[in-house]
């Protein structure tokens, strides 16, 4: 390469980096920037009513608002499937408590408390997990958005709906899908701008905006079908032991839906004001938000069987059938305003759950070019590139595929939350999150959390949680296996948390970490490295000074 090209190449990546402290080595900038350091006191502006309004809003989207359809066809009551609601979002809550508990504290995002437990190296790979997941969620929760850009559209200007196709059939969509998912889309990308300690207002709008919609359309049904439908008065069809399975199987899909917010929990509560704020607020909030929605979608859903005769669990398919219906003026009006909201939802829910995780992951993995900011537009645009509506239309098993991410996402959580209370208990070196020296507390062999050679503590823990659900998502994607193995796929969540969790303590006993410590306190004990740092420092000085006044002696 000629000296010119290299020049020009050189020039190009500093336009495109990140800035960073100038005194900062190549290697240095590769695991810092300023939005992977630990947030600055005046950007811990989160409240609890902050967190509050966070899972309130991200408890308003679609899926929740479906996620008791698969129950109820599956044979349960509709009280059966609620409970299943509860439960699920209540166990998960405190999980997601434990874990965002360092970033509360060290106010240090998800990719670095990762660092803690895999090490500075070996963390990428759960970050690039995190990071891929969130870009396909992406898309996926665009996808939804789009159609309720649709009926928005259709609400206004009726002929929206009559635009001629010119895709192929190949292509997996129609000229009138594609332009809404594109108008959502574009209409998402000024959202991501805002940084994390900011983005807290949009969430106040969709708590205010969302559930007033959502108790309309709610109350609407109601009038609209003269009661609350049959659904409410179908009796399971289950019992005994089929019935226990079923309900737990149905727990374990709740638990699909949000294991991936319970991995980046650190990223929201970084910005807390104080560590309770990301407390009770979460605790409380996380089961009354879900509850609530999944009963309006059960309840809109029962009505809607009274008024067509079957079932219709999505509101938006529910929504362009009242379209469908020569509505008046004011239920035209009634249409849009739901499904505005709904795409106010849908944007908050891809913010919270998708562009702010893939942004903090993204910029782990190349600190000295992304930002959080930058990774989020990166997410936007690798969701719009994976034609999304393809994947859900065309492959029948990239459900069951996205759900068994549960097992690899959880696994991660299992040993993050172990190391943390049980292992560090508290006590971080956070100067060392950030550091490759060898000497760090988180420079492990190799750059993996690797001690005695064969004995993979992190990983271990991980791929153990992993391997014990492998049999069970065969089965789930259509292979014979043993109804065992169904049965702890079946509680993947627990099993992939757990036994990652069990794994990863007992070899932290064989073979102990130099960092661990026996008495729970929330300390980072970065000042006490600088002070031994410069004892050591000291005593240096002390015999090079004591050389020379023995050299001087002997002169």
């Amino acid at each position: 390469m000629s000296q010119l090209a290299k020049r020009f190449v050189s020039r190009l990546l500093q336009a495109v980096e990140v800035h960073h402290d100038e005194d900062l080595t190549h290697t240095h900038s590769f695991l810092t920037n300023d939005d992977l350091r630990p947030v600055p006191s005046e950007k811990r502006t989160w409240k609890s009513k902050n967190y509050c309004a966070l899972w309130l809003t991200d408890g308003f989207n679609i899926n929740t608002w479906m996620v008791t359809s698969s129950m109820i066809q599956r044979g349960l009551s509709w009280w059966q499937a609620w409970i299943c609601v509860w439960v699920a979002y209540g166990v998960v809550a405190p999980f997601i408590v434990l874990n965002a508990r360092p970033g509360a504290v060290f106010h240090i995002t998800f990719p670095i408390v990762a660092r803690a437990s895999f090490g500075i190296w070996g963390s990428m790979w759960c970050i690039l997990n995190r990071a891929a997941m969130a870009c396909i969620l992406y898309g996926v929760q665009a996808n939804f958005g789009g159609d309720c850009v649709l009926v928005s559209l259709r609400a206004i200007w009726p002929n929206v709906n009559n635009i001629p196709n010119s895709m192929s059939a190949s292509s997996g969509t129609t000229t009138r899908d594609i332009m809404c998912f594109f108008l959502f889309w574009l209409i998402s990308l000024p959202a991501i701008w805002p940084p994390i300690h900011k983005i807290r207002h949009l969430f106040v709008v969709k708590a205010i905006v969302v559930p007033i919609a959502a108790v309309a359309f709610f109350i609407w049904c109601i009038v609209k079908a003269h009661g609350v439908g049959p659904i409410v008065h179908q009796p399971g069809s289950m019992h005994g032991p089929e019935l226990c399975w079923a309900m737990m199987t149905s727990v374990m899909s709740c638990l699909s839906t949000i294991v991936t917010l319970l991995t980046n929990a650190p990223d929201f509560a970084s910005r807390a004001r104080k560590p309770s704020d990301a407390v009770v607020p979460q605790l409380v909030t996380i089961p009354i938000s879900y509850g609530i929605v999944s009963f309006l979608g059960i309840i809109v859903s029962s009505s809607s069987q009274a008024i067509y005769g079957r079932a219709i669990w999505s509101p938006i398919d529910l929504l362009g059938m009242f379209l469908d219906d020569s509505p008046s003026h004011a239920a035209r009006f009634g249409v849009w305003f739901i499904a505005t909201a709904f795409i106010i939802a849908q944007i908050g829910t891809n913010i919270s759950a998708n562009t702010i995780s893939a942004g903090c992951d993204l910029t782990a993995l190349f600190p000295r070019f992304i930002n959080i900011r930058r990774g989020g537009y990166i997410a936007a645009i690798v969701g719009f590139c994976i034609c999304p509506w393809k994947l859900l239309g065309t492959s029948s098993n990239f459900t069951t595929y996205l759900s068994a991410y549960c097992v690899f996402l959880s696994s991660f959580a299992g040993v993050m939350v172990t190391d943390y209370w049980l292992i560090h208990k508290g006590h971080y070196r956070v100067r060392d999150l950030y550091s490759a020296d060898k000497t760090g507390w988180y420079q492990y062999t190799y750059g993996v959390n690797l001690r005695h050679v064969l004995l993979f503590i992190a990983y271990g823990g991980y791929i153990s949680g992993v391997l014990i659900n492998v049999v069970g998502f065969a089965g789930a994607a259509g292979r014979v296996v043993p109804l065992p193995a169904t049965h702890i796929y079946q509680l993947s969540f627990f099993t992939g948390f757990g036994v990652s969790a069990l794994v990863y303590w007992t070899l932290n006993q064989m073979s102990p970490a130099k960092c661990a410590s026996l008495t729970f306190k929330e300390i980072d004990l970065s000042d006490e490295a600088d002070e031994s740092d410069s004892v050591a420092e000291g005593k240096e000085k002390e015999k090079e000074a004591l050389s020379v006044d023995i050299n001087v002696t002997s002169l």
